[in-house]
């Protein structure tokens, strides 16, 4: 069934879903530490099974790792960012 609603559905690129909110919206999403050793690398001395948050852009791009939510929150508010949370 074709709604009018699907019809108008279009698949977003990166650089809309960064434009969103005017560039001031980014959200939080829960990872372990293993994540954190691929995005960082040899820099991240954490336990592959720690769980951390990572506040992400928009379009994805990982702006930063923190211990709690709170702290993932703290670091949208000093970039200026609407931080939202995905489950």
């Amino acid at each position: 069934m074709n709604t009018e609603l699907e019809k108008k559905i279009v698949a977003m690129s990166p650089e809309d879903f960064a434009g969103l909110g005017g560039g001031a919206l980014a959200y939080i999403r829960e990872i372990e530490g293993k994540d954190a050793i691929r995005m960082l690398g040899d820099e991240a001395k954490v336990n592959p099974t720690a769980k951390l948050y990572c506040l992400y852009a928009a379009d994805g791009t990982p702006i930063s790792i923190s211990g709690t939510r709170e702290a993932a929150a703290g670091s949208a508010f000093e970039h200026e960012l609407m931080a939202m949370s995905l489950h």
